[in-house]
């Protein structure tokens, strides 16, 4: 990968979504103090030649080239304002100008506070004009490397914006030159330039030498004086140190920026403190527990646990009952809490102000399950370990009552999501034709305004736009403005959002895979199978180990390959290949390894992968526009887990068996895949699960086995006989055909492109036919050849979309890792 292609890190968006700000400043903090420890800074020397140097030569030497300004007229304020530094140090204690400089105490002034000291010195009047010759002067002796300041000097209250300036044209003007060589090619705007530059500036003048000299633990440094000042996310922006990577200044093992940023994984300690638990006893017991459980556990898993019993069980009672030191509850403390753990408050905006608002909570009955397990977990190891476990053992607060009253609420829980599918299933083409004109529109005015000379006006998906003519305009973007109101718009990026989205919902409603294995799917992800008989490619697609550790294949149908090869043809490189992208896996807070992913995109110039957050947001912005409610008025919103639970329900009610829409899911119990399905008839879930547990009764065991040569031909010969003459029936493997071959009329055929012409005199002689049956007042033959003319009428106009949307690419097969 090119240095240009690698910049543009900034730090992952959402890494501590939901959590309170000064959760967040923590978890910060302590990412980059752990990174430190790994990579400590360069440290601050007692002494240098240039801050011992005399003060004749000093001035000699930062008032000749390269010091002296471009400008002719500054020259004189910036003597005064150096003789009047100067004279202000002599006066200060030390053997050094940097030991008289943090003598004087200015270095803890900031860089705009400290002014006042020089100024005012030896009765001269403290006047703006007497505060800037000080700055000039300073800014001198910094450039020299006479002075060294603080970085916590040089940040308050922010970097002078002329430091870099002056940097690259007296200490190192072919290192800032190669940087903003990289940022113009990586097509990075304006202002997140001049921020780096300043930033590394800030570093060389804190640390001394040039820009190859700078360190990963002098960037680290930096971000944690930029945290302590809590400046702001775009004033603590990591895309500096991003930059010195891509220049190939830190090393080839220098971790990425948004490794350094992340926390990974917390020991059992650090989960349980998060929460500032007061009884030490319990707070160690607990820590125990999770370290009992760590093995068995993931660490999504683990990081649940911790939050429910941590902060939802034990600290809210160390919140309303101050001095708690034992699990035996007195019953009036168990009743409230388990009332408080039914509500949770939120905050929503009402009527233009955020309020503070009670609703019930939804997975409560898990909460009270797993305090309920720890409870019984102690007693039951406390009969193998009676001296470590058995002075905790205690009646448990939930009661056989209480777990039965949760089953109610899991039933309810059920017709919600039965009810939130039913809603959306509908509305599901709705939702396509939406995501697909949004990216074909998006297309259309992307590619006529880059047809389009500057200031020029054009129409494009029903839009006249003007090209817009802009002075910082970034590499890349193309920009565009509304005649009549001047609101402009990046249409390269709309673009962007629209292609994505259209790809997200696609591939989504096609494989009902989750969204975590859809942030994973790679180009080592396409396979096939080929019919030893007639040599047909069986596309396949396989899903990485997610929720349940067990790979599954999925069989790739047409309109899902036409999705893939327009991803492969999107991402790759000048190559031809799909390049590499390291993903956060934000689930085990871990780094994945480098990986050829299909959902990534390039931001400032480098691949990035597509975070699941980021695809609910343009799923979310695509809905906003559908006008589309729930029964309650409300918009309609779609996850992408919805699109799981839809795909088995139509699945189902078009016939496949529970036990393949099971495997197709990739659940390990098929109650799970029936609880996904919706229910509409009760009769119709109720003949399921008798079909199943006949099955199961009559079905010997003796068919767990592996397959004979003969059952394997016979499967094989299932796809030999799926060719039918208009092109290739889709239904699953040992079903019988359920329209009696009426193939035209079938939705399970996918016709054949090249029969088009078949279909076409199909459609004629039909017509022929109802004209026929018009004038012999055959009105039962009229209705059911105008059934199969619809039929045949579907048939064409899904020919002409595919047609349209499908070309040739050749995606190519991935190599075999070495």
């Amino acid at each position: 990968m090119s240095a240009a292609a690698q910049v543009g890190e900034v730090s992952q968006a959402g890494l501590y979504q939901g959590a309170r700000p000064e959760a967040r400043t923590e978890a910060g903090s302590s990412s980059v103090l752990a990174a430190l420890r790994r990579f400590p800074p360069r440290p601050l020397p007692e002494s240098w030649p240039e801050t011992v140097q005399p003060r004749q030569l000093i001035v000699a030497r930062l008032l000749t080239e390269p010091f002296t300004t471009v400008s002719a007229g500054l020259q004189p304020g910036r003597r005064r304002g150096l003789i009047r530094v100067l004279d202000w140090l002599e006066h200060q204690p030390g053997d050094s100008w940097q030991d008289r400089w943090l003598a004087s105490g200015a270095d803890a002034e900031g860089n705009m506070a400290w002014r006042r000291l020089p100024a005012t010195d030896r009765s001269r009047a403290d006047t703006e004009h007497g505060r800037l010759a000080v700055a000039r002067g300073m800014s001198l002796l910094v450039c020299g490397d006479v002075i060294r300041p603080s970085l916590g000097w040089l940040m308050t209250p922010s970097t002078p914006r002329d430091l870099a300036a002056e940097f690259a044209r007296s200490r190192d003007a072919a290192g800032f030159e190669k940087l903003a060589v990289l940022c113009r090619g990586a097509g990075v705007n304006t202002h997140t330039a001049q921020l780096a530059m300043r930033r590394i500036a800030a570093i060389l003048a804190a640390k001394g030498g040039r820009v190859g000299d700078i360190t990963v633990g002098d960037c680290l440094e930096l971000l944690r004086v930029v945290e302590d000042q809590q400046a702001g996310a775009a004033a603590g922006s990591p895309y500096f140190y991003q930059l010195l990577r891509a220049a190939g200044v830190l090393g080839d093992g220098a971790p990425t920026a948004r490794g350094l940023r992340t926390q990974g994984q917390l020991s059992c300690e650090r989960l349980i403190d998060r929460y500032g638990i007061d009884c030490a006893p319990v707070r160690d017991l607990l820590v125990d527990y999770l370290r009992e459980r760590q093995p068995a556990l993931d660490y999504a898993s683990l990081h649940k646990l911790s939050y429910t019993l941590g902060r939802l069980f034990w600290r809210d009672l160390e919140i309303h009952h101050p001095g708690i030191a034992s699990l035996r509850l007195p019953a009036e403390v168990a009743t409230a809490w388990k009332q408080r753990i039914a509500t949770k408050t939120v905050r929503r905006t009402i009527d233009g102000q955020l309020t503070a608002c009670t609703e019930p909570r939804i997975n409560a009955a898990d909460h009270l399950m797993t305090v309920r397990a720890f409870y019984l977990d102690l007693s039951q190891w406390a009969a193998e370990d009676p001296s470590r476990w058995g002075p905790w053992v205690a009646p448990c607060p939930i009661r056989d009552t209480d777990a039965a009253a949760q089953k109610k609420k899991r039933s309810h829980r059920k017709s919600r999501m039965d009810q939130r599918t039913r809603e959306r299933l509908p509305v599901m083409p709705v939702l396509v034709d939406t995501v697909t004109k949004a990216h074909h529109d998006a297309v259309e005015r992307l590619q006529a305004a880059q047809d389009t000379e500057l200031g020029a006006l054009f129409t494009a998906a029903g839009q006249t736009l003007r090209r817009s003519v802009t002075s910082h305009a970034t590499a890349g973007k193309t920009w565009a403005e509304d005649p009549d109101t001047g609101k402009r718009s990046d249409l390269t990026h709309e673009e962007h959002q629209a292609f994505w989205t259209w790809s997200a919902v696609e591939v989504l409603r096609h494989t009902g895979v989750r969204i975590e294995e859809l942030t994973e799917l790679s180009h080592h992800s396409l396979i096939h199978y080929t019919v030893p008989a007639t040599g047909e490619l069986v596309p396949l697609l396989q899903i990485a180990p997610s929720k349940t550790d067990t790979e599954r294949l999925l069989v790739i149908s047409p309109e899902l390959a036409d999705v893939l090869s327009a991803i492969i043809t999107r991402v790759r490189d000048d190559t031809g290949a799909v390049p590499l992208v390291v993903a956060y896996d934000y689930h085990e807070r871990v780094w994945n390894p480098p990986m050829p992913l299909l959902f990534q995109r390039r931001l400032g110039g480098e691949p990035r992968p597509i975070t699941g957050p980021a695809i609910r947001t343009l799923i979310a912005a695509a809905l906003a526009g559908t006008g589309l409610t729930d029964v309650s008025g409300e918009p309609l919103r779609f996850v992408p887990h919805d699109f799981r639970r839809i795909l088995i329900t139509d699945a189902i009610m078009h016939g496949m068996p529970p036990h393949i829409a099971q495997l197709v899911a990739g659940h390990r119990d098929i109650n799970v895949t029936m609880g996904y399905k919706a229910v509409y008839p009760e009769e119709v879930i109720n003949s399921h699960r008798a079909f199943i547990a006949r099955r199961r009764a009559l079905r010997p065991s003796e068919e767990y086995r592996t397959p004979t040569d003969e059952e394997w031909e016979e499967f094989l010969g299932h796809f030999e006989r799926r060719r039918v003459a208009l092109g290739t029936c889709g239904r699953s493997y040992a079903t019988p055909c359920i329209h009696e071959h009426s193939c035209i009329r079938c939705p399970l055929l996918r016709p054949d492109p090249d029969q088009r012409t078949r279909l076409i005199q199909i459609r004629d002689n039909l017509l022929d036919r109802i004209a026929e049956a018009h004038r012999e007042r055959w009105l039962g033959e009229v209705d059911a050849l105008n059934v199969s003319l619809e039929a045949t009428r579907n048939k064409l106009a899904q020919l002409d979309t595919l047609t349209a949307r499908r070309r040739p690419v050749h995606i190519g097969m991935p190599a075999a890792p070495t």
